[in-house]
């Protein structure tokens, strides 16, 4: 069993645990995940490590709560314990050689673009670090991700926080004055990876995209989570998550991602309390 020894709620949707589990903060690095299941009956759902402390021997993750799974781990507390957590698993982020790079999250993204940046900002690099929320009620680790870069600029869709736009605008005023990236990292959906690539492509910016697909079991035997990079067949879990971002086929990886969204609201709606209305 692993205990969750601290709960802290970013925003409506967002919520952030700290589990106790020595071994996964052992070898934990910026980039890799683990996959957790609540009980015996429950699902095996990928969550990107968010922060780690080998001394305290406990691993941070920050989810969304959009399906039963991470809807029933929000209503656990402090003093309750996870099943399964198994990790970490994939490759970690590369940050050798990289000098100037910007850092894009959008959405629960920032959640992971918030370790790599600290990461290669710990490791000397100028890190520009570009961040989306579709309103300023909606902005988490907002004190974390200031620590974690040399310039942090966050966008809001509404523009209730001052700064309208969307984090590819940002990254194109960026471009446009000059800012000399040997690197660029895209972190969140699917459509805005893609749009920072095609930004990116002309200039031959390096640009490396976290992909999040579908997972199994998280050791590269279901294929579940393949993907097509340069014309071959990747797995996400053991190849990745982090990749070239302009070989990705990403209209091939939107195609997949939406597949069992049908099935995905059968069960939450098989789940749903119809006193109450709550997902159980």
């Amino acid at each position: 069993m692993y205990p969750i020894v601290k709960k802290r709620v970013l925003n409506e949707t967002v919520t952030l645990m700290e589990v106790e589990a020595p071994l996964v903060a052992r070898k934990a690095m910026p980039g890799q995940f683990i996959i957790f299941r609540i009980d015996e009956e429950g699902e095996r759902v990928p969550l990107t490590i968010a922060g780690y402390d080998r001394e305290k021997g406990t691993v941070t993750i920050i989810f969304q709560k959009v399906g039963y799974t991470t809807e029933k781990l929000d209503t656990l507390n402090e003093g309750d314990s996870l099943l399964d957590f198994v990790g970490p698993l994939g490759e970690p982020t590369k940050t050798e050689g990289i000098h100037r790079c910007a850092v894009i999250g959008g959405g629960l993204g920032v959640a992971i673009a918030y370790p790599q940046a600290k990461a290669l900002h710990d490791a000397g690099a100028e890190v520009d670090l570009i961040v989306g929320f579709r309103n300023e009620h909606l902005i988490i680790l907002k004190d974390e991700l200031q620590a974690a870069c040399t310039n942090l600029i966050i966008m809001t869709d509404d523009g209730s926080n001052g700064n309208k736009g969307f984090v590819t605008q940002a990254l194109q005023q960026q471009l446009d004055a000059g800012r000399g990236y040997d690197t660029v990292i895209a972190i969140g959906p699917l459509p805005m990876m893609k749009a920072v690539c095609e930004m990116t492509r002309e200039p031959k910016i390096r640009t490396i995209v976290s992909m999040n697909p579908i997972m199994i079991d998280g050791t590269g035997m279901c294929g579940g989570c393949r993907l097509t990079v340069g014309g071959e067949t990747k797995f996400a879990c053991v190849d990745g998550p982090d990749f070239d971002g302009h070989l990705v086929d990403f209209d091939e990886a939107m195609a997949r991602g939406r597949m069992f969204r049908p099935e995905e609201a059968k069960a939450r709606e098989k789940h749903l309390c119809r006193l109450t209305g709550e997902a159980r």
